[in-house]
């Protein structure tokens, strides 16, 4: 299961579509806020029952949320021992300097731009989907 933290939601849906394209597996669990995204990593009120909101083994997160901006969800995640190991990758239309600066200084995994055309959007996810649940090793989160 993979955690996309995303509020637009043309972007949920062309995220949804790819992965379904891509014939990929892993269910996505959607969330539209950046507050949303600390209760569930942090298992409280309706995320608490961890069977059914695991934490995932990645984070696609945007940069511009409501709430809570994805840059200050990254900061919180990187600052919790049991979490600051889960690969976060940001995936966002910010080109700024500032914006992926602040990313990697902040401990982002990756930053990646979100393409505009359907079949970009679907070999990324592909990509994404080979690299970092197949190809990569995946840290201890649980004694991080």
């Amino acid at each position: 299961m993979l955690l996309v933290v995303e509020d637009n939601e043309d972007d949920i849906l062309f995220i949804e579509r790819a992965f379904e394209e891509a014939n990929l597996r892993n269910p996505l669990q959607i969330l539209r806020d950046g507050d949303s995204a600390v209760d569930y990593l942090s298992g409280v009120g309706e995320y608490a029952d961890r069977d059914r909101y695991p934490l995932p083994p990645l984070i696609l997160l945007d940069i511009r949320l409501p709430r809570r901006s994805g840059l200050e969800v990254l900061t919180w995640i990187k600052q919790q021992p049991g979490l600051r190991r889960l690969p976060v990758v940001m995936l966002t239309t910010s080109r700024e300097n500032a914006d992926i600066n602040r990313a990697y200084d902040l401990g982002a995994n990756s930053y990646l731009l979100k393409p505009v055309e359907p079949d970009d959007l679907r070999e990324m996810v592909k990509t994404l989907n080979f690299y970092w649940l197949i190809l990569n090793q995946r840290p201890d989160i649980e004694n991080g």
